[in-house]
Parts: structure tokens; C-alpha cells; sequence
């Protein structure tokens, strides 16, 4: 099998269902931040050394081939996984479970105090420009609110994970931050 089809070579590529778009159509820029986010909690998953959270990113991991692949159909009925409630309901679960472990979950951090922290924090950042996309999507087509709001969780949950592997907190005080660069 060849890797390439030659099919894409003047900016259009198949959706899911078969339908041409532009490789630069919202519907294709959507299902690609989720396509960069997952690759990237995949990196993420190498500086990790908690074997329940590594095998919760997995689960969501496969969660997010669903996310992408609804995202990359038009057609009604053509992928039949969507992503559903309890999807959801299992985000808020980790999170209430690992927010009830990490005190001072409210402030801001400056993020990067160990390896897995940071690469968790690229990916949330990549995770709500996934979340933009979606709902700039939403906005001309169909999109499910369901698997929008799994995004929207799924943000919280690379969050709440990347401050549970904090190795130091440097909470930030905007105050002294601020003092300190206008000198």
C-alpha cells in the first residue's frame, strides 16, 4: 500500500464519508488540533511515571480517534462512535477525584516544574485551540454539543492532571510579577 494517493495534491482531501473539502475548511483544521492534541498527550505519556494516569490518557486517547473521526464526517450515520455522556461524566470524575488531592488548584501557576507537567500543559493549551476550532466549526455546521463539551472537559482533566504532577508550584503573584519586569 502507498502512503501517498496524489488525491490531495491541489489542497483538497477526503473527509471520512468520502466528501472533497479544502485541506484549510474549519471542518479539516478541527479534527486536526484534535488530531496534534492527541499525538501530543501520546509525548506527554513518555514523562509520566503514574501507570493510572498514563492508562487513563490511553482511554482518552482512544476517546479523542472518536472526537476526530465524527469531526471528519458529514454525513449522518457514516461513523457510528460518538463520543456520549458518560464520556463526560468519567472527565469529571478524574477531576473531582485528582482536584480533592492538589491544594491551591484555583491560582495560577507559572507551568513547567517537571517534565510531565509541562508537556500536560502543551497539551491543554493544544486541547482548547481544539476547542476554538470546534466552535468556529459550530458555528456554519453541525457539531455535536456533546462532543463539544467532552472537549471542554477534557481541557480540565490535562489541567488537573499537569498541577497533581507539579514537582513545585510557582504560584503566580501577579502583583510581584508585575513589579519585577517594569524595572
Amino acid at each position: 500500500m502507498k502512503i501517498y494517493t496524489k488525491t490531495g495534491d491541489k489542497g483538497q482531501t477526503s473527509l471520512y464519508d468520502g466528501t472533497r473539502v479544502d485541506k484549510d475548511s474549519l471542518r479539516v483544521e478541527s479534527y486536526g488540533t484534535v488530531d496534534e492534541l492527541n499525538s501530543y498527550i501520546g509525548f506527554a505519556t513518555k514523562f509520566i511515571n503514574d501507570e493510572s494516569i498514563k492508562e487513563s490518557l490511553k482511554k482518552i486517547q482512544m476517546r479523542l480517534f472518536f472526537v476526530a473521526g465524527e469531526l471528519a464526517t458529514v454525513e449522518e450515520g457514516k461513523f457510528k462512535y460518538k463520543i456520549k455522556e458518560e464520556d463526560i461524566a468519567a472527565l469529571e470524575k478524574i477531576i473531582d477525584d485528582y482536584l480533592s488531592k492538589i491544594s491551591g488548584a484555583d491560582a495560577f501557576i507559572v507551568p513547567g516544574s517537571s517534565e510531565a507537567s509541562a508537556a500536560l500543559h502543551v497539551a491543554r493549551t493544544i486541547c482548547r485551540r481544539a476547542e476554538r476550532r470546534i466552535i468556529t466549526l459550530k458555528r456554519h455546521e453541525e457539531v455535536s454539543d456533546t462532543l463539544l463539551k467532552f472537549v471542554n472537559r477534557l481541557s480540565d482533566v490535562l489541567y488537573t492532571y499537569a498541577r497533581f504532577l507539579e514537582s513545585e508550584l510557582t504560584i503566580m503573584d501577579f502583583e510581584k510579577a508585575y513589579n519585577e519586569t517594569a524595572r
